[in-house]
Parts: structure tokens; C-alpha cells; sequence
């Protein structure tokens, strides 16, 4: 028998889907990316550090630009001047069908989990979603919303671009860890999980 071909591995470009957002968080645009941790950061900076209101901001803004346009568009009117260049301003059909689709999906999922942890009484599931309640809200302990968004946009930014660089090193470190967390989870499960009894599908129609 011949020698075992390994596993072609998915790039990062292709696994972030290809298209402009992974051209973005790989800095193959380097406009985009720039623009985007640059408007995060002035963000972070301007209801963080400065201590503006979101609300009175966005109203701020929304009011300087009203008046910018009104301004413009009556002395267009009075100099023959063209006036302001806006584009349709409109959402399209479709792109609302595809939001709600999504929405959709995502809904259905977590009701799904729901009811394999309320009904199905699936224990791992219930562990899992648990743990990963509680690292949010220990994470959230330390730090608002907005710096955990300017954290997780750095972070897209950051991790993509370091693993589409050392994949191979990384996937052999995150093999070892995958190893080590599946056998204290099997531990877990043979002492702890297995032992706890659960109705049988025959008990539940007979109630």
C-alpha cells in the first residue's frame, strides 16, 4: 500500500468565506482594515475616554449633517450650483429577505438548544452552554460592551492574520490541547455524566 496522503488544508482566506470581509480581516485590503480599526478605535475613544453620550452623539452628527444638506441644496438653488449628490437611499427587497433569513436560522437554533436542554435533558449540551454563559459573564466583569467590541475587533484583525501565517505550528498545538480536553471530558463523563439516570423513551409514553 502507498504512503497515506495528509489532509489538504483549507486556507484561511477561504474558511473567513472568501470574499471581501476576508480580504479585510486577512489585510489584503489594507483600506478597509485600516478604516475599520481606525473608526473602532475613535469610537472606543470618543464614549469610553471622552465620556460622550452615544444618543447625543448620533443626534449631533445627524443634526451637522441635515443642516450641511439643507445649506447646500438652497444655495445650489440660488448660485445654479448642482445639488447635493445623494444616492437612493432604500433598502432592497431581497437584502431584507436574506437579513430574515438569517435571523431565521439563528432563532430556530437557539430554541433548539433549548429544548434538547429543558426536554431532551442532554446533559452535555446544558454543560457546555453553561460554561460558555459563564466565561461571558466572567469576561464581562471586567469590561463593558463597547471595550469588548473594540477587543473583538482587534482580536479579527489580529488572530486571522497570525494563523494564516503559522497554520501549521498552531494546528499542532491546538491537536495536543483537543487531545487533553477530550480526555478529562471523558473522565468527566465516565464518573459524573454515565451515573446520572435519565428516563427511558418507553417511561416518557407511558406517562
Amino acid at each position: 500500500m502507498g504512503e497515506s496522503v495528509p489532509p489538504r488544508r483549507i486556507s484561511v482566506h477561504q474558511a473567513l468565506g472568501g470574499g471581501p470581509v476576508a480580504d479585510v480581516l486577512l489585510w489584503k485590503k489594507w483600506s478597509g482594515g485600516v478604516l475599520l480599526l481606525t473608526s473602532t478605535a475613535a469610537s472606543w475613544f470618543l464614549f469610553e475616554r471622552a465620556g460622550y453620550n452615544l444618543l447625543s452623539f448620533v443626534a449631533n452628527v445627524l443634526l451637522l449633517l441635515v443642516v450641511i444638506l439643507f445649506l447646500w441644496a438652497k444655495s445650489a438653488s440660488l448660485l445654479n450650483r448642482p445639488l447635493p449628490p445623494l444616492p437612493d437611499m432604500e433598502i432592497s427587497e431581497a437584502s431584507v429577505v436574506k437579513a430574515a433569513d438569517a435571523l431565521h436560522a439563528w432563532i430556530n437554533r437557539v430554541l433548539s438548544i433549548a429544548r434538547d436542554i429543558a426536554i431532551g435533558r442532554n446533559w452535555k449540551l446544558f454543560l457546555q452552554v453553561a460554561f460558555c454563559l459563564w466565561l461571558v459573564s466572567y469576561i464581562g466583569s471586567f469590561f463593558n460592551f463597547l471595550t469588548l467590541v473594540y477587543i473583538g475587533v482587534v482580536l479579527s484583525l489580529s488572530v486571522p492574520v497570525v494563523y494564516d501565517k503559522y497554520q501549521g505550528h498552531i494546528d499542532e498545538k491546538l491537536l495536543v490541547a483537543n487531545r487533553v480536553i477530550q480526555t478529562q471530558y471523558r473522565k468527566i463523563d465516565d464518573s459524573i455524566l454515565k451515573k446520572i439516570p435519565l428516563r427511558s423513551n418507553k417511561e416518557k409514553k407511558v406517562q
